[in-house]
């Protein structure tokens, strides 16, 4: 496993659990307002964090933590994640798994282990316009259209969440991406902030009002829709 870092506790990652976050090394995506430059270009990525030591952390953590937020980058490009997910279920968390939904295979074989509780997928944009904020001109987005439809079956459970920039959303995205996660249980719209790590410059966040119009046009399509971030008026 490539794990880049670890926050030891979050409180906000893993909804309704006290958890931790590890992060892995290494992302097929180059979305422009990536907060972590550093785990996605390989010439940048950080010292590698030692697999047995996250372990030994883990064990001391017992009783205290409840789950582990597993996240990137893009996690399901390590090929032994099944492997690293068996040991942290049998030491008794809960694992929550942040993914971009660009490799269905390996995501539902992972839910279907029963070695993740609780998948975030990021919706990047409308699919007009997924390839462009993707920052990969000629993707398909037939795998990321298989990981929505996985999650909306209920196997999992899951929210979708897409991270918004002035220059990359508007009210035109909303209106497709509404009918298109039609029957979702929850969706997040977070806004962009710039972590000064951010993989294109020139970037700003929406205003609280776009925020909040983003809101009500996809509101009659999802079941629970939240704002996030920098989002008050």
């Amino acid at each position: 496993m490539k794990l880049a870092g670890l926050q030891k506790l979050t409180l906000l990652d893993y909804p309704g659990r006290v958890a931790c976050t590890v992060f892995t090394a290494g992302c097929n995506l180059r979305c422009p307002f990536c907060h972590n430059s550093e785990l996605v270009l390989p010439q940048r990525n950080p010292a590698l964090l030692d697999e047995e030591e996250f372990f030994t952390f883990l064990n001391k953590r017992q009783g205290i933590l409840e789950g582990v937020c597993v996240t990137g980058g893009e996690p399901l490009l390590q090929k032994d994640m099944e492997d690293f997910l068996r040991r942290i279920k049998d030491l008794g968390y809960a694992v929550k798994l942040d993914t971009n939904g660009c490799f269905p295979e390996r995501l539902k074989a992972l839910v279907e282990a029963k070695l993740v509780d609780f998948v975030a997928m990021d919706i990047k944009n409308c699919p007009d316009r997924y390839a462009q904020t993707a920052g990969i001109p000629a993707l398909d987005i037939t795998a990321v259209q298989e990981s929505v439809d996985f999650l909306l079956s209920g196997a999992v459970d899951y929210e979708f969440r897409t991270t918004v920039a002035a220059q990359l959303h508007d009210e035109d995205c909303f209106r497709v991406i509404g009918p298109w996660l039609r029957g979702a249980k929850m969706y997040a719209i977070q806004n962009f902030r710039d972590s000064g790590d951010v993989l294109t410059g020139g970037l700003s966040p929406c205003t609280p009002q776009q925020i909040q119009s983003f809101v009500e046009i996809v509101r009659p399509f999802v079941e629970s829709v939240v704002a996030r971030g920098d989002v008050e008026a």
